[in-house]
């Protein structure tokens, strides 16, 4: 007969098996491992965690799912309440091996980061993008759904499939994640990575070697063909229209075709309209600057992937000090690991402090003035009636948004821009940031156009 420690350990493994089939390996290992249930008395389960960032993350995030998991297994359980705790258990002595092999794994994923990484020369896959090692947060979550969905449907699902976002949130690794995904599923599956650049460079090349047909058969041949940045297919005419013919091939065979540009197909200057017409026939999807919690998510999965254990103040130092794109972010944590390797000492907020500042590139500075006028000209409304007393949606959004983007670019305190908005309460700007926060969520245009008046502020100072 079973104890009642066992009883709860058996519980939360069968759990930790239901849980890890739905989310990612790699947040699977940063907010499940080293995890267990510590009591169970009238419904409530006492879950230990070994930190209180997981804590907090799991009771905010997850629990929902967590509550409806463990109901399915135990009907009885009410709630479930998270606290800190270094209790081992006997599921945590059988995760060792697991521990094991991702310590493992971390250290090859090291090795291989000093080292030549294999690409697969046929389909051009870099074994590094996984959905394994993909951080999965509200900026990213509808790309990545997009992509899971098309590797369990290809050519059904999404067809094609269009991501767009500014450098360095993931696109990339998430296009390669799908394709490695495909070939795993599949070793006989036709898929064939390039950059739009590589593209055109093949078709110039049959051009001058006078060989069209070998390259409209190399191109015809995919299952999955994933076609990267895009954009730069921008005023090149004729690899525009040898690409169209190359689009409607492989469509025509249910096969299929994802791209990736920085921005949406209607905002690509010098793209046919046939053409951008069938980037916009299948689903469109964005990723966006990621927020506060998932650049911390970020950087607790890539340092325990590395090995290094940093305090909780320092990740979210870093997490607050880099915020336009993952891969500023793990440049920077990079460079602190690199300093405490080559130390060989645990370094402090400080230390960390001065190695980002060494490393940050010059802040473009712009004034309250500036920005203000920038939001006004996008929306082609005069700047004093930002300062007005009025509920006109053409003027209460673009006020809203100036005042985002003060907080959220520009780390401005609400008093300061309340101030800067005729006296207005602090209160008020406080509820036009987490209005504008919430609609970049919910509304691609506000997206679009929050992240359009932010190239124009950076591109004009």
């Amino acid at each position: 007969m079973e104890t009642a420690n066992e009883e709860l350990d058996n519980l939360w493994k069968t759990a930790l098996a239901e849980i890890e089939l739905e989310v990612s390996r790699a947040n699977f290992a940063t907010w499940f491992q080293n995890t267990l249930i510590l009591d169970k008395e009238d419904g409530v389960i006492i879950v230990g965690v070994p930190n209180g960032f997981t804590k907090e993350w799991l009771s905010t995030k997850y629990n929902k799912f967590i509550i409806k998991v463990l109901r399915k297994i135990s009907p009885e359980v009410k709630s479930v309440d998270y606290v800190i705790s270094s209790q081992p258990s006997a599921l945590l002595k059988k995760n060792k091996k697991r521990e094991a092999e991702d310590v493992a794994a971390a250290s090859k994923e090291s090795q291989m980061e000093i080292t030549e990484i294999y690409i697969d020369p046929e389909a051009n896959l870099n074994p590094r993008y996984t959905f394994d090692n993909f951080i999965v947060g509200s900026f990213n979550e509808l790309a990545y759904s997009a992509g899971i969905a098309i590797t369990k449907n290809l050519g059904t699902a999404y067809n094609p499939l269009f991501v767009y976002g500014g450098v360095g949130l993931g696109k990339t690794h998430l296009l390669q994640a799908i394709g490695n995904e495909v070939k795993k599923n599949n070793r006989e599956a036709k898929v064939q990575y390039i950059t739009s650049e590589k593209f055109t460079l093949d078709f110039v090349n049959s051009v001058q070697n006078n060989t069209p047909n070998i390259f409209k058969e190399k191109y015809r041949k995919y299952d999955l063909l994933i076609v990267d940045d895009i954009q730069f297919f921008s005023r090149k005419e004729k690899t525009q229209e040898e690409f169209f013919h190359v689009f409607n091939a492989i469509y025509g065979k249910n096969k299929q075709i994802i791209f990736s540009s920085d921005r949406p197909p209607k905002q690509i200057e010098g793209l046919e309209e046939r053409l951008r017409s069938r980037f916009e026939s299948g689903m469109i999807v964005d990723i966006n600057q990621p927020e506060f919690e998932s650049r911390l998510a970020i950087l607790k999965a890539k340092s325990e992937l590395k090995g290094i254990t940093l305090e909780m103040e320092i990740l979210e130092y870093i997490a607050s000090a880099i915020s336009e794109n993952i891969r500023e972010l793990e440049g920077a944590l990079n460079s602190i690991i690199g300093q405490i390797k080559m130390m060989g000492k645990v370094l402090t907020l400080n230390d960390v402090k001065e190695i980002l500042k060494k490393n940050a590139k010059p802040k473009k500075i712009v004034s309250v003035n500036q920005l203000i006028k920038f939001v006004c000209d996008f929306y082609s409304i005069e700047e004093r009636h930002l300062f007005e007393k009025t509920r006109r949606k053409d003027v209460v959004i673009p006020r809203q948004i100036a005042m985002y983007l003060l907080r959220e670019d520009f780390n401005s305190s609400y008093p300061f821009i309340g101030q800067k908005f005729g006296g207005k309460d602090h209160t008020t700007v406080i509820h036009a940031y987490e209005k504008i926060s919430l609609l970049l969520k919910s509304e691609g245009k506000i997206r679009d156009e929050v992240e359009q008046i932010r190239k124009i502020i950076y591109d004009s100072v």
